[in-house]
């Protein structure tokens, strides 16, 4: 019987220790459904859960996307902060949502220490406020899309040029919506359908029904535009 879980060999950036990490089988994965900022749902076994790889020796834990080469100095900021306090730990295995979200926030400390791009924190941020939205936890939830809000801001402001504008904004957007930022909302949204530079069809279609469901979240809840958002409608 094929089990949903394999293992792959990732080398360690920090210390270099080669160790082992689990991933899930493409034709384990079965999704049951994706939200409007790209959460997805899966039926069974959750592959988010196996995202961040950690190094049972020094603590080093990152994703597939993170900072692969470190400065002497980030080696001994990350030695400093985390290494030194750490005692071996094995997470190559099967997780917990408990261990996940812990993988995580791991990846987030290791990523805020090495100084990564900010849209690799903005991209843990958000991923956990993932994990706190399938416990339902609303108040955790909403605090870190806030987090990865404001990462995601300043990822924008400093690394757009490495970065899918249209992806982005639309995230921007999605995420001050879902805080009720209805404001800010319509500008992230409105920036995209009205840049004639964006070819991109699919986010500008998704920019279009956000729009439409932020005004009736707007009706609902009874607030009313700014002048400035409205210009730009």
């Amino acid at each position: 019987m094929v089990e949903p879980l394999f293992q792959i060999s990732v080398r360690c950036h920090h210390c270099d220790a080669v160790f082992q990490t689990s991933r899930v089988r493409p034709s384990f994965k079965k999704a049951s459904g994706t939200d409007t900022d790209f959460c997805v749902h899966y039926k069974d076994i959750n592959p988010d859960y196996y995202v961040v790889r950690i190094c049972p020796h020094c603590g080093f834990a990152g994703t597939e996307n993170s900072k692969d080469r470190l400065t002497p100095a980030q080696k001994t900021a990350f030695r400093e902060k985390v290494a030194d306090h750490w005692t071996y730990k094995d997470y190559g295995g099967e997780r917990t949502w408990e261990e996940a979200l812990y993988a995580y926030k791991l990846a987030l400390v290791t990523a805020q220490t090495v100084n990564d791009k900010g849209r690799i924190t903005a991209g843990l941020l958000h991923h956990i406020a993932w994990l706190y939205r399938y416990r339902n936890d609303k108040e955790q939830e909403a605090r870190f899309l806030q987090h990865a809000l404001d990462e995601y801001t300043r990822a924008f402001e400093t690394e757009a040029a490495e970065m899918n504008n249209a992806r982005l904004m639309y995230l921007m957007g999605e995420l001050s919506r879902r805080l009720k930022q209805y404001n800010q909302a319509v500008k992230w949204f409105s920036r995209v359908i009205n840049d004639k530079r964006i070819m991109d069809a699919g986010m500008i279609r998704a920019c279009r029904e956000q729009w439409a469901v932020t005004r009736e979240d707007m009706h609902a809840d009874s607030v009313v535009l700014e002048p400035e958002a409205q210009e730009l409608t």
